[in-house]
């Protein structure tokens, strides 16, 4: 009766109660979520905006271009020719870091994906080679000093119980300074030919120097000649390369080279007697050339072991027999005739090393065999002309330093090694290339 009795009076109550009265609790909870969901709006767009900065950071970091790793120095031109890349350009697997050829990329393409190799590489290839294939026409400006101290002693007596020497005992010496200035220029066709022509002028010091002892005293003389700058020997050449290097072949470069005798000939030079010295006879000038033409073929190899590149040259040279209205050295005394200089040959081996994209060193030894030269008087036979033959060998030091894309120092020191070498000689090249 009293359960009854309550359900309906909350009955009534509701519907006598408005709705919103009803309703008072459950709107303040919607209140509050609204506002709690404003809020994760809110942290959610600042969220937003955090990651869209650290994605523009990741972006910053991921286009800019990695540190790259060491790249292959030693590689001859002709490999990139062949569109073999090296290591540490980009996309380069194994297989191609080997030294493999690539499928028909150009010069040009190989060198845009390597991102432009080592430029020692260029230039101790080069130097090797001879063959100067970075552009179309290069001009090169080259200074050699070489300098030459002999001495000779010449006893002329005998020994008087074995220990005692009766005679003349003369030292002769002789120092010599010569200077070179080189003006080389050169043209490249597609890399394979090469035409060059040179032209030398000479600067020649020489001094003699003779000391005598004989029963009655001793006697010391010295005398200098010098020849101002003049014109040496103008040669020029034709160089052709018909072998590109291969992971079994070297590169392989023939040449033919042409001197003529545009120098001050040796022959017909007067010898003087000495003022002082009646044992010393000095020359009244000095030559700046053969006088004869030559021609001189020649081939050149170059092969690289990585880290090394290993070269050899061979030269064989012809002098041609020619006339002189005067071939003799005797003070008032004209003599015409023929001369007849020794061939020679010259072998060179070496190897060279890229130190880094802007320098290579190089080592290698060459020797200058020289035969014995004739003369024929006319109206006489041919006669030997005494210590015209020599072996002149050296041991050379070069290095190759790129100052700019168009600009390479080479200075190079030779140290002879036989008594008919040069003390030493050291030369300064400046190719540029167009």
């Amino acid at each position: 009766m009293h359960r009854s009795l309550s359900l309906r009076a909350v009955i009534c109550l509701s519907t006598l109660l408005p709705a919103s009265i009803l309703y008072a609790a459950p709107d303040t909870d919607i209140e509050t979520l609204k506002q709690e969901l404003l809020e994760l709006k809110q942290r959610y767009e600042v969220q937003q905006k955090a990651l869209a900065v650290l994605e523009q950071r990741v972006r910053q970091v991921e286009d800019q271009p990695a540190t790259p790793a060491p790249k292959r120095l030693v590689k001859s031109p002709a490999d990139l020719r062949k569109g073999t890349t090296v290591a540490g350009a980009p996309g380069v697997g194994a297989g191609a870091a080997s030294g493999g050829a690539g499928g028909g990329s150009s010069y040009g393409q190989s060198l845009k994906d390597d991102s432009t190799p080592a430029q020692s590489v260029s230039n101790l290839y080069n130097e090797a080679s001879g063959f100067f294939g970075n552009g179309k026409f290069s001009f090169e400006t080259g200074l050699t000093y070489a300098r030459y101290d002999a001495r000779q002693l010449t006893l002329n007596g005998f020994l008087a119980l074995d220990s005692i020497f009766l005679g003349n005992i003369n030292l002769d010496r002789i120092k010599a300074d010569n200077w070179t200035l080189d003006l080389t220029g050169r043209y490249n066709v597609d890399n394979r030919w090469q035409f060059d022509i040179n032209v030398p002028v000479v600067y020649r010091e020489s001094t003699y120097q003779s000391g005598g002892a004989n029963n009655s005293g001793t006697t010391t003389s010295e005398e200098s000649v010098t020849r101002n700058p003049t014109l040496g020997d103008v040669n020029f050449g034709i160089a052709y390369k018909f072998l590109d290097e291969t992971d079994s072949l070297p590169d392989a470069v023939v040449s033919l080279r042409v001197k003529a005798p545009t120098g001050k000939e040796p022959y017909g030079i007067k010898l003087v007697e000495s003022q002082n010295n009646n044992n010393l006879y000095v020359p009244e000038s000095l030559p700046t050339g053969n006088g004869v033409w030559s021609v001189t073929p020649g081939i050149s190899l170059v092969k690289t072991f990585d880290p090394a590149v290993l070269f050899g040259s061979f030269s064989y040279t012809h002098n041609f027999e020619d006339s002189f209205s005067d071939i003799s050295s005797n003070v008032g005394q004209k003599v015409g005739g023929k001369v007849n200089l020794g061939d020679s040959f010259q072998l060179g081996v070496g190897v060279a090393f890229a130190l880094n994209e802007k320098m290579s060193m190089s080592f290698s030894v060459s020797d200058l065999v020289q035969r014995r030269s004739k003369l024929k008087p006319d109206g006489g036979d041919w006669q030997s002309v005494v210590s015209s033959d020599g072996n002149a060998g050296y041991f050379n030091v070069g290095m190759t330093i790129a100052a700019s894309p168009n600009l390479t120092i080479v200075p190079n020191l030779a140290i002879g090694m036989t008594d008919d070498a040069p003390d030493f000689t050291f030369s300064l090249k400046f190719p540029y290339y167009f």
